[in-house]
Protein backbone atom coordinates (compact mmCIF):
# COMPACT_ATOMS: atom_id res chain seq x y z
CA UNK A 1 0.00 0.00 0.00
CA UNK A 2 1.29 3.47 -0.87
CA UNK A 3 2.21 5.65 2.07
CA UNK A 4 -0.25 8.48 2.72
CA UNK A 5 -0.10 11.26 5.28
CA UNK A 6 -3.28 11.03 7.32
CA UNK A 7 -3.02 14.53 8.79
CA UNK A 8 -5.93 16.69 7.65
CA UNK A 9 -3.65 19.72 7.53
CA UNK A 10 -1.64 18.19 4.71
CA UNK A 11 -4.34 17.50 2.14
CA UNK A 12 -7.48 19.17 0.90
CA UNK A 13 -10.62 17.97 2.64
CA UNK A 14 -12.53 16.68 -0.37
CA UNK A 15 -15.33 14.59 1.15
CA UNK A 16 -16.94 16.87 3.76
CA UNK A 17 -19.72 17.90 1.39
CA UNK A 18 -20.69 14.28 0.82
CA UNK A 19 -20.78 13.59 4.58
CA UNK A 20 -23.16 16.54 4.99
CA UNK A 21 -25.42 15.35 2.18
CA UNK A 22 -28.32 13.17 3.37
CA UNK A 23 -28.93 9.88 1.53
CA UNK A 24 -32.52 8.71 1.16
CA UNK A 25 -32.29 5.27 2.77
CA UNK A 26 -35.90 4.87 3.83
CA UNK A 27 -37.73 2.59 1.43
CA UNK A 28 -34.58 0.73 0.37
CA UNK A 29 -35.11 -2.28 2.69
CA UNK A 30 -32.61 -0.70 5.07
CA UNK A 31 -32.66 -2.20 8.58
CA UNK A 32 -31.82 1.12 10.21
CA UNK A 33 -34.53 3.13 8.46
CA UNK A 34 -37.20 0.58 7.47
CA UNK A 35 -37.38 -1.52 10.64
CA UNK A 36 -39.76 1.09 12.07
CA UNK A 37 -43.14 1.63 10.43
CA UNK A 38 -43.35 5.26 11.54
CA UNK A 39 -41.74 7.44 8.83
CA UNK A 40 -41.31 10.32 11.29
CA UNK A 41 -38.89 8.45 13.56
CA UNK A 42 -35.23 9.42 13.23
CA UNK A 43 -33.13 6.23 13.59
CA UNK A 44 -30.03 6.75 15.75
CA UNK A 45 -29.82 3.16 16.96
CA UNK A 46 -28.10 0.34 15.04
CA UNK A 47 -24.38 0.86 14.29
CA UNK A 48 -24.77 1.59 10.59
CA UNK A 49 -23.52 4.81 8.98
CA UNK A 50 -25.66 7.10 6.85
CA UNK A 51 -22.75 8.03 4.60
CA UNK A 52 -22.11 6.85 1.06
CA UNK A 53 -19.01 4.70 1.02
CA UNK A 54 -15.65 5.90 -0.33
CA UNK A 55 -15.59 6.87 -4.04
CA UNK A 56 -12.73 4.42 -4.69
CA UNK A 57 -14.96 1.58 -3.49
CA UNK A 58 -17.87 2.77 -5.62
CA UNK A 59 -15.66 2.84 -8.70
CA UNK A 60 -14.25 -0.63 -8.05
CA UNK A 61 -17.77 -2.02 -7.60
CA UNK A 62 -18.94 -0.36 -10.84
CA UNK A 63 -16.13 -2.02 -12.76
CA UNK A 64 -17.04 -5.40 -11.26
CA UNK A 65 -20.75 -4.83 -11.94
CA UNK A 66 -20.07 -4.19 -15.62
CA UNK A 67 -18.67 -7.70 -15.94
CA UNK A 68 -22.22 -8.99 -15.54
CA UNK A 69 -21.59 -12.46 -14.05
CA UNK A 70 -21.81 -12.97 -10.31
CA UNK A 71 -21.18 -16.62 -9.58
CA UNK A 72 -19.12 -18.27 -6.87
CA UNK A 73 -15.81 -16.58 -6.17
CA UNK A 74 -12.39 -17.57 -4.94
CA UNK A 75 -10.66 -15.06 -2.67
CA UNK A 76 -7.58 -13.88 -4.57
CA UNK A 77 -4.12 -13.17 -3.23
CA UNK A 78 -4.76 -9.45 -3.73
CA UNK A 79 -7.28 -9.56 -0.86
CA UNK A 80 -4.74 -11.00 1.57
CA UNK A 81 -2.10 -8.52 0.43
CA UNK A 82 -4.53 -5.64 0.94
CA UNK A 83 -5.42 -6.74 4.49
CA UNK A 84 -1.81 -7.35 5.51
CA UNK A 85 -0.56 -4.17 3.84
CA UNK A 86 -3.23 -2.02 5.45
CA UNK A 87 -2.52 -3.20 8.98
CA UNK A 88 1.24 -2.88 8.55
CA UNK A 89 1.06 0.63 7.09
CA UNK A 90 -1.76 2.10 9.13
CA UNK A 91 -1.38 0.30 12.45
CA UNK A 92 2.19 -0.96 12.55
CA UNK A 93 1.16 -4.60 12.83
CA UNK A 94 2.98 -7.16 10.70
CA UNK A 95 0.65 -9.98 9.63
CA UNK A 96 1.68 -13.07 7.70
CA UNK A 97 -0.66 -13.85 4.79
CA UNK A 98 -1.18 -17.39 6.08
CA UNK A 99 -2.63 -16.02 9.34
CA UNK A 100 -5.67 -14.59 7.50
CA UNK A 101 -8.96 -16.48 7.11
CA UNK A 102 -12.09 -15.04 5.55
CA UNK A 103 -15.77 -15.29 6.40
CA UNK A 104 -19.00 -13.34 5.90
CA UNK A 105 -18.97 -11.08 8.95
CA UNK A 106 -17.35 -10.38 12.30
CA UNK A 107 -20.23 -11.87 14.31
CA UNK A 108 -20.11 -15.15 12.31
CA UNK A 109 -16.33 -14.99 12.78
CA UNK A 110 -16.68 -14.71 16.56
CA UNK A 111 -19.18 -17.58 16.63
CA UNK A 112 -16.86 -19.78 14.57
CA UNK A 113 -13.89 -18.91 16.78
CA UNK A 114 -15.81 -19.77 19.94
CA UNK A 115 -17.11 -23.00 18.39
CA UNK A 116 -13.65 -23.96 17.20
CA UNK A 117 -11.68 -23.14 20.33
CA UNK A 118 -14.11 -23.88 23.18
CA UNK A 119 -15.83 -26.94 24.56
CA UNK A 120 -19.50 -26.93 25.49
CA UNK A 121 -19.91 -25.41 28.94
CA UNK A 122 -16.69 -23.39 28.82
CA UNK A 123 -16.81 -19.92 30.34
CA UNK A 124 -16.22 -16.95 28.07
CA UNK A 125 -15.23 -13.73 29.85
CA UNK A 126 -16.13 -10.29 28.49
CA UNK A 127 -16.59 -6.75 29.77
CA UNK A 128 -20.05 -5.25 30.26
CA UNK A 129 -21.68 -3.17 28.94
CA UNK A 130 -21.05 -5.30 25.86
CA UNK A 131 -22.07 -5.46 22.23
CA UNK A 132 -25.31 -7.45 22.41
CA UNK A 133 -24.17 -10.16 19.95
CA UNK A 134 -21.45 -11.21 22.38
CA UNK A 135 -24.15 -12.72 24.58
CA UNK A 136 -25.79 -14.66 21.74
CA UNK A 137 -22.53 -15.78 20.10
CA UNK A 138 -21.40 -17.31 23.38
CA UNK A 139 -24.71 -18.94 24.30
CA UNK A 140 -25.45 -20.22 20.79
CA UNK A 141 -22.24 -22.22 20.94
CA UNK A 142 -23.12 -23.86 24.24
CA UNK A 143 -20.73 -21.78 26.35
CA UNK A 144 -21.28 -19.79 29.54
CA UNK A 145 -21.30 -15.99 29.62
CA UNK A 146 -18.90 -14.68 32.27
CA UNK A 147 -19.57 -10.96 32.67
CA UNK A 148 -17.11 -8.50 34.18
CA UNK A 149 -18.65 -5.04 34.65
CA UNK A 150 -16.40 -2.15 33.72
CA UNK A 151 -16.02 0.57 36.36
CA UNK A 152 -17.84 3.78 35.43
CA UNK A 153 -16.34 7.05 36.68
CA UNK A 154 -19.15 9.55 36.18
CA UNK A 155 -17.00 12.54 37.11
CA UNK A 156 -14.35 11.61 34.55
CA UNK A 157 -16.97 10.33 32.10
CA UNK A 158 -14.88 7.23 31.48
CA UNK A 159 -14.76 3.48 32.08
CA UNK A 160 -11.81 1.56 33.48
CA UNK A 161 -11.04 -2.11 34.13
CA UNK A 162 -10.74 -3.55 37.63
CA UNK A 163 -7.86 -5.90 36.86
CA UNK A 164 -7.90 -7.55 40.27
CA UNK A 165 -11.58 -8.36 39.78
CA UNK A 166 -10.78 -9.61 36.27
CA UNK A 167 -8.31 -12.11 37.68
CA UNK A 168 -10.67 -13.19 40.45
CA UNK A 169 -13.50 -13.68 37.96
CA UNK A 170 -11.36 -15.84 35.66
CA UNK A 171 -10.48 -18.10 38.58
CA UNK A 172 -13.91 -18.20 40.22
CA UNK A 173 -15.84 -18.70 36.97
CA UNK A 174 -13.23 -20.96 35.33
CA UNK A 175 -13.12 -18.90 32.15
CA UNK A 176 -11.33 -20.43 29.16
CA UNK A 177 -11.56 -17.56 26.65
CA UNK A 178 -11.56 -13.77 26.92
CA UNK A 179 -13.66 -11.92 24.33
CA UNK A 180 -12.26 -8.40 24.05
CA UNK A 181 -13.81 -5.46 22.20
CA UNK A 182 -10.96 -3.16 21.12
CA UNK A 183 -12.00 -0.32 20.80
CA UNK A 184 -14.96 -0.98 23.03
CA UNK A 185 -18.58 -0.79 21.91
CA UNK A 186 -20.58 0.71 23.58
CA UNK A 187 -18.25 2.16 26.24
CA UNK A 188 -16.34 4.29 23.68
CA UNK A 189 -12.97 3.27 25.16
CA UNK A 190 -9.81 2.85 23.13
CA UNK A 191 -7.73 0.64 25.38
CA UNK A 192 -4.17 1.84 25.93
CA UNK A 193 -1.18 -0.39 25.27
CA UNK A 194 -0.62 -0.56 29.04
CA UNK A 195 -4.19 -1.75 29.63
CA UNK A 196 -3.95 -4.33 26.85
CA UNK A 197 -0.64 -5.55 28.25
CA UNK A 198 -2.22 -6.01 31.68
CA UNK A 199 -5.08 -8.00 30.12
CA UNK A 200 -2.59 -10.10 28.17
CA UNK A 201 -0.45 -10.81 31.24
CA UNK A 202 -3.49 -11.98 33.22
CA UNK A 203 -4.70 -14.20 30.39
CA UNK A 204 -1.25 -15.71 29.87
CA UNK A 205 -0.94 -16.46 33.57
CA UNK A 206 -4.23 -18.35 33.57
CA UNK A 207 -3.96 -20.00 30.16
CA UNK A 208 -6.79 -17.97 28.63
CA UNK A 209 -7.21 -17.55 24.86
CA UNK A 210 -7.81 -13.92 23.85
CA UNK A 211 -10.23 -13.17 21.02
CA UNK A 212 -10.23 -9.49 20.03
CA UNK A 213 -13.11 -7.96 18.07
CA UNK A 214 -11.42 -4.92 16.49
CA UNK A 215 -14.07 -3.86 13.97
CA UNK A 216 -14.20 -0.31 15.42
CA UNK A 217 -10.43 0.16 15.19
CA UNK A 218 -10.54 2.81 12.46
CA UNK A 219 -12.76 5.22 14.39
CA UNK A 220 -9.93 6.71 16.41
CA UNK A 221 -8.59 10.21 15.83
CA UNK A 222 -4.91 10.51 16.84
CA UNK A 223 -5.31 14.31 16.86
CA UNK A 224 -7.35 13.90 20.06
CA UNK A 225 -4.55 12.00 21.77
CA UNK A 226 -5.94 8.50 21.35
CA UNK A 227 -4.26 5.64 19.52
CA UNK A 228 -5.64 2.24 18.58
CA UNK A 229 -3.24 -0.52 19.57
CA UNK A 230 -3.82 -3.82 17.76
CA UNK A 231 -3.95 -6.55 20.37
CA UNK A 232 -1.80 -8.60 18.03
CA UNK A 233 1.14 -6.21 18.46
CA UNK A 234 1.03 -6.77 22.22
CA UNK A 235 0.80 -10.55 21.91
CA UNK A 236 3.44 -10.74 19.16
CA UNK A 237 5.89 -8.74 21.30
CA UNK A 238 5.29 -11.20 24.14
CA UNK A 239 5.92 -14.11 21.79
CA UNK A 240 9.19 -12.54 20.61
CA UNK A 241 10.33 -12.56 24.25
CA UNK A 242 9.36 -16.21 24.72
CA UNK A 243 5.91 -15.70 26.30
CA UNK A 244 3.37 -17.58 24.19
CA UNK A 245 -0.12 -16.12 24.48
CA UNK A 246 -2.83 -17.66 22.30
CA UNK A 247 -4.87 -15.02 20.50
CA UNK A 248 -7.19 -14.43 17.54
CA UNK A 249 -8.43 -11.16 16.02
CA UNK A 250 -11.66 -10.63 14.06
CA UNK A 251 -11.99 -7.56 11.85
CA UNK A 252 -13.50 -6.17 8.65
CA UNK A 253 -13.61 -3.04 6.54
CA UNK A 254 -17.39 -3.18 6.82
CA UNK A 255 -17.92 -0.83 9.77
CA UNK A 256 -15.35 1.78 8.76
CA UNK A 257 -16.43 2.00 5.12
CA UNK A 258 -20.18 1.29 5.52
CA UNK A 259 -20.14 -1.90 3.44
CA UNK A 260 -21.56 -4.36 5.99
CA UNK A 261 -24.24 -5.52 3.54
CA UNK A 262 -21.52 -6.87 1.24
CA UNK A 263 -20.67 -9.49 3.89
CA UNK A 264 -16.91 -9.80 4.08
CA UNK A 265 -14.74 -10.13 7.17
CA UNK A 266 -11.48 -11.74 8.17
CA UNK A 267 -9.86 -13.55 11.07
CA UNK A 268 -6.18 -13.18 11.96
CA UNK A 269 -4.62 -16.08 13.86
CA UNK A 270 -0.89 -16.88 14.04
CA UNK A 271 -1.41 -20.46 15.33
CA UNK A 272 -1.76 -23.06 12.55
CA UNK A 273 -3.45 -25.50 14.94
CA UNK A 274 -6.01 -22.89 16.04
CA UNK A 275 -6.59 -21.83 12.43
CA UNK A 276 -7.42 -25.41 11.53
CA UNK A 277 -9.99 -25.63 14.33
CA UNK A 278 -11.52 -22.27 13.35
CA UNK A 279 -11.63 -23.26 9.69
CA UNK A 280 -13.52 -26.41 10.62
CA UNK A 281 -16.04 -24.33 12.59
CA UNK A 282 -16.44 -21.86 9.72
CA UNK A 283 -17.40 -24.76 7.47
CA UNK A 284 -19.68 -26.35 10.06
CA UNK A 285 -21.49 -23.01 10.38
CA UNK A 286 -21.57 -22.68 6.54
CA UNK A 287 -20.20 -19.12 6.58
CA UNK A 288 -17.37 -19.72 4.13
CA UNK A 289 -18.90 -18.50 0.85
CA UNK A 290 -18.35 -14.78 0.62
CA UNK A 291 -19.87 -12.13 -1.62
CA UNK A 292 -17.73 -11.22 -4.67
CA UNK A 293 -18.54 -7.55 -4.09
CA UNK A 294 -17.26 -7.83 -0.51
CA UNK A 295 -13.86 -8.97 -1.78
CA UNK A 296 -13.66 -6.10 -4.26
CA UNK A 297 -14.87 -3.49 -1.74
CA UNK A 298 -12.43 -4.50 0.99
CA UNK A 299 -9.50 -4.51 -1.41
CA UNK A 300 -10.47 -1.06 -2.70
CA UNK A 301 -11.00 0.30 0.82
CA UNK A 302 -7.51 -0.63 1.95
CA UNK A 303 -5.77 1.82 -0.39
CA UNK A 304 -4.39 5.36 -0.35
CA UNK A 305 -7.71 6.78 -1.57
CA UNK A 306 -9.68 4.77 0.98
CA UNK A 307 -7.46 6.02 3.78
CA UNK A 308 -7.91 9.67 2.86
CA UNK A 309 -11.71 9.26 2.83
CA UNK A 310 -11.54 7.40 6.17
CA UNK A 311 -9.45 10.05 7.90
CA UNK A 312 -11.85 12.80 6.88
CA UNK A 313 -14.87 10.74 7.90
CA UNK A 314 -13.43 10.10 11.38
CA UNK A 315 -12.81 13.83 11.86
CA UNK A 316 -16.38 14.54 10.73
CA UNK A 317 -17.75 12.09 13.32
CA UNK A 318 -15.67 13.70 16.06
CA UNK A 319 -17.22 17.04 15.09
CA UNK A 320 -20.64 15.39 15.27
CA UNK A 321 -19.81 14.19 18.77
CA UNK A 322 -18.69 17.68 19.77
CA UNK A 323 -21.99 19.07 18.46
CA UNK A 324 -24.04 16.43 20.27
CA UNK A 325 -22.11 16.90 23.50
CA UNK A 326 -22.36 20.70 23.45
CA UNK A 327 -26.11 20.68 22.81
CA UNK A 328 -26.87 18.04 25.44
CA UNK A 329 -24.57 19.57 28.07
CA UNK A 330 -26.12 23.00 27.52
CA UNK A 331 -29.51 21.50 28.34
CA UNK A 332 -28.42 18.98 31.01
CA UNK A 333 -24.98 19.80 32.44
CA UNK A 334 -25.55 17.20 35.14
CA UNK A 335 -25.70 14.26 32.70
CA UNK A 336 -22.34 12.53 32.14
CA UNK A 337 -21.51 11.62 28.52
CA UNK A 338 -18.72 9.13 27.93
CA UNK A 339 -15.60 10.62 26.36
CA UNK A 340 -15.40 9.43 22.78
CA UNK A 341 -11.98 7.77 22.54
CA UNK A 342 -13.24 5.79 19.57
CA UNK A 343 -16.29 4.37 17.73
CA UNK A 344 -19.07 6.68 16.50
CA UNK A 345 -21.40 6.05 19.42
CA UNK A 346 -22.40 8.49 22.16
CA UNK A 347 -23.03 6.87 25.56
CA UNK A 348 -25.17 9.02 27.85
CA UNK A 349 -25.61 8.40 31.59
CA UNK A 350 -29.31 8.88 32.42
CA UNK A 351 -29.21 6.89 35.66
CA UNK A 352 -30.12 10.01 37.68
CA UNK A 353 -33.46 10.38 35.86
CA UNK A 354 -36.70 8.97 37.31
CA UNK A 355 -37.20 6.25 34.66
CA UNK A 356 -35.10 3.31 33.52
CA UNK A 357 -33.07 3.80 30.36
CA UNK A 358 -35.32 1.21 28.70
CA UNK A 359 -38.44 3.26 29.42
CA UNK A 360 -36.71 6.50 28.47
CA UNK A 361 -35.71 5.03 25.09
CA UNK A 362 -39.27 3.80 24.54
CA UNK A 363 -40.70 7.24 25.30
CA UNK A 364 -38.16 8.96 23.06
CA UNK A 365 -39.23 6.72 20.21
CA UNK A 366 -42.99 6.89 20.70
CA UNK A 367 -43.41 10.49 21.89
CA UNK A 368 -40.45 12.35 20.39
CA UNK A 369 -39.76 10.35 17.23
CA UNK A 370 -36.09 9.49 17.84
CA UNK A 371 -34.84 5.91 18.16
CA UNK A 372 -31.85 5.26 20.41
CA UNK A 373 -30.76 2.09 22.19
CA UNK A 374 -31.15 1.56 25.95
CA UNK A 375 -28.20 0.04 27.82
CA UNK A 376 -30.24 -2.91 29.09
CA UNK A 377 -29.62 -4.65 25.76
CA UNK A 378 -25.88 -4.37 26.45
CA UNK A 379 -26.03 -5.92 29.91
CA UNK A 380 -26.06 -2.63 31.83
CA UNK A 381 -28.52 -0.09 33.20
CA UNK A 382 -28.92 3.66 33.13
CA UNK A 383 -27.44 4.66 29.74
CA UNK A 384 -28.53 5.50 26.21
CA UNK A 385 -26.48 4.70 23.09
CA UNK A 386 -26.76 7.18 20.20
CA UNK A 387 -25.33 6.59 16.72
CA UNK A 388 -23.62 9.76 15.44
CA UNK A 389 -22.49 8.46 12.03
CA UNK A 390 -24.82 10.58 9.94
CA UNK A 391 -25.03 14.09 8.45
CA UNK A 392 -24.66 16.85 11.05
CA UNK A 393 -28.13 18.19 10.35
CA UNK A 394 -29.51 14.81 11.43
CA UNK A 395 -27.41 14.84 14.60
CA UNK A 396 -28.70 18.30 15.45
CA UNK A 397 -32.35 17.39 14.86
CA UNK A 398 -32.05 14.11 16.78
CA UNK A 399 -30.36 15.87 19.70
CA UNK A 400 -33.17 18.45 19.85
CA UNK A 401 -35.67 15.59 20.07
CA UNK A 402 -33.63 13.82 22.75
CA UNK A 403 -33.44 17.04 24.80
CA UNK A 404 -37.21 17.53 24.53
CA UNK A 405 -37.77 13.91 25.52
CA UNK A 406 -35.46 14.08 28.54
CA UNK A 407 -37.13 17.28 29.70
CA UNK A 408 -40.44 15.46 29.47
CA UNK A 409 -39.05 12.58 31.55
CA UNK A 410 -37.75 14.97 34.22
CA UNK A 411 -40.98 16.96 34.39
CA UNK A 412 -43.53 14.17 34.08
CA UNK A 413 -41.70 10.91 34.80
Amino acid sequence: MDKVNSSSSNHHSSFITSFDTPIQRRGTNCVKWDECDDPDVLPMWVADMDFATAPCIMEALRRRLEHGAFGYNIVPDSFYKAVAGWHEHRHGWHIEHKWIQYTIGVVPALSAIIKGLCQEGDGVLFFTPAYNCFFSSIRNNGCRTVELPLTWHAGEERYTVDFEQMERTIVEQDAKLFLLCNPHNPACRVWTREELQRMADICLQHGIIVVADEIHCEFVDPALGYAYTPFGTVADAMRASGRQLSYVVANAASKAFNIAGLQMAYIICPSAEMRQRIDRAININEVCDVNPFGIIATTAAYTREGEQWLDEMVQYIQQNYATFRRMLKDAFPQLPIARLDGTYLAWVDVSSLPLSSERIAAQLRSNHKVWVNPSEMYGSKGFLRVNLACPRSQVEEATKRIIAGLKDVIENG
